[in-house]
């Protein structure tokens, strides 16, 4: 099977697509963004799951509006002691829909230029999302948020 090769548009070398990321339309090497950092493996606990898509233009999320369900994992129900007491949780996550990243942009309904700290951008390197969700309701180990 042969793999997809790119050239580093920062230090030339060529890399295999996965250790690649598109920055400003352009490929960028892991070792270029990262230098010698190791990543870290995050296991799942769960998955989100709602109506939502992207807009067309990038601006936040279309779809229906109010509740999702968090499906969490049957192992995770042994960490669910005392949850329903809880009003509200703060739900990190995988933004697996990711695909490039543009480090300044205009950001969201006020269209400021921006770089990717200063935002809520889903397209970000570490590919992580943070949001504090109101709890509705739990069932067994779907959490209504």
């Amino acid at each position: 099977m042969k793999k997809n090769i790119h050239r580093c548009a920062e230090c030339g070398k060529t890399v295999e697509s996965e250790k690649i990321v598109i920055i400003d339309n352009k490929p960028i090497c892991l070792a270029c963004i990262f230098g010698q950092t190791k990543p870290f493996k995050i296991y799942p606990v769960g998955q989100v799951r709602n109506g939502l898509t992207m807009k067309k233009k990038d601006l936040g999320l279309s779809g229906p509006k109010g509740i999702s369900c968090i499906d969490l994992l049957p192992s995770q129900k042994r960490f669910m002691y005392k949850l329903e007491e809880e009003k509200f949780l703060t739900i990190v996550y995988y933004l697996h829909k990711t695909k490039s990243v543009k480090s300044i942009f205009k950001r969201g309904l006020d269209r400021k230029k921006v770089g990717v700290f200063a935002s809520r951008t889903p397209y970000r390197l570490s590919k992580i999302g943070i949001q504090d969700v109101k709890l509705v309701k739990i069932e067994g180990t779907t959490l209504h948020v």
